[in-house]
């Protein structure tokens, strides 16, 4: 069954009580370094008021398309893309899969502190079989990485191979059927695709939202990470993303992108309409003592006073 996830707000009444599959919030599948979650604050108060089609090229773990539906915001649909096959792999398996997906990872259970386990699982990638590996066991390995390995970080090295180290957690959580059912359900209409996010401009029309969450700008020498796809992220794909952005504007898009605090992210967006400094917490900083409160940017190619004229959601 299709529902208009519009209609709970024009009828008067809340998803959650019109509509059962909002009495449980879908929240990310996967932990993701830079992830949205303590910023869905931030970026819900940037967005435009409405919008038809929801577009998230540098999808990862997803934070705000989950929240956009758990609200009942994505009533024009939603297309995520990412560089990373394996990832849009995995959503497509819990999508189609999810009790399934949930069986498989009920099994690892008695392997979740198991390094010995953890190195076996992260070495399939190097075994020439890998690829004709069914989706589900590549999915439910990429969970089982995911939640086990050191502070959650997926990172691929030059040859393309998962290369994070084990996580020493005590109790990680793998299997938890209530989301990844709830994941299932707000997958369910999704399109998704793989490749670069500049085919974002093929798909997206005046009046849709596009969110830009790329991989950040480092903002010292040993804070980079860019490796989530194993061809990184350059200042090269920086550039053209920027230009991208400002054409999609000019399209008649809702374009919201977010980004380190950086002198290039500054200058590449310095003409945006709205650009605003907020603090995020960041943990993946190798030295411990790095880690804290760093400013980034949310850049919006629109004037937030004028969100209300965009196009009406569908």
């Amino acid at each position: 069954m299709c529902y208009n996830r519009t209609s709970a707000f024009t009828s008067g009444g809340t998803p959650s009580t019109l509509y059962p599959e909002y009495s449980v919030p879908a929240r990310p599948l996967l932990k993701w370094a830079g992830g949205k979650g303590q910023l869905l604050p931030a970026l819900t108060r940037r967005l435009p008021a409405r919008f038809k089609r929801y577009h998230e090229p540098f999808v990862g773990g997803g934070a705000l398309f989950f929240h956009l539906w758990s609200s009942g915001r994505l009533g024009g649909g939603a297309v995520l893309s990412d560089f990373n096959p394996e990832l849009v792999s995995c959503y497509e398996v819990a999508r189609d899969q999810a009790d399934d997906l949930i069986a498989y990872l009920t099994e690892l259970r008695p392997h979740f502190s198991d390094k010995a386990f953890f190195y076996e699982i992260r070495a399939w990638d190097r075994q020439p079989d890998f690829a004709a590996r069914s989706k589900l066991e590549r999915a439910a390995r990429m969970i089982f990485l995911n939640r086990t390995c050191y502070n959650g970080l997926f990172r691929l090295n030059n040859k393309g191979f998962f290369n994070a180290p084990f996580g020493y957690y005590k109790n990680p959580l793998i299997v938890d059927p209530e989301n990844i059912r709830a994941v299932s359900r707000a997958l369910q209409h999704v399109e998704f695709h793989v490749g670069d996010f500049g085919n974002v401009l093929e798909r997206a029309e005046p009046g849709d939202m596009v969110y830009f969450d790329p991989p950040y700008v480092p903002v010292s020498a040993t804070a980079s990470f860019t490796h989530y796809t194993h061809q990184g992220f350059t200042e090269v794909e920086q550039r053209r993303l920027a230009e991208l952005f400002f054409t999609l504007a000019e399209r008649g898009c809702a374009v919201m992108l977010s980004n380190s605090q950086s002198p290039l992210v500054s200058a590449l967006y310095a003409h945006a309409p709205t650009r605003d400094t907020v603090l995020a917490s960041r943990k993946i900083n190798c030295d411990g003592k790095k880690r804290g409160d760093v400013e980034e940017l949310i850049v919006c190619g629109y004037e937030l006073r004028q969100s209300h004229a965009m196009a009406p959601s569908s």
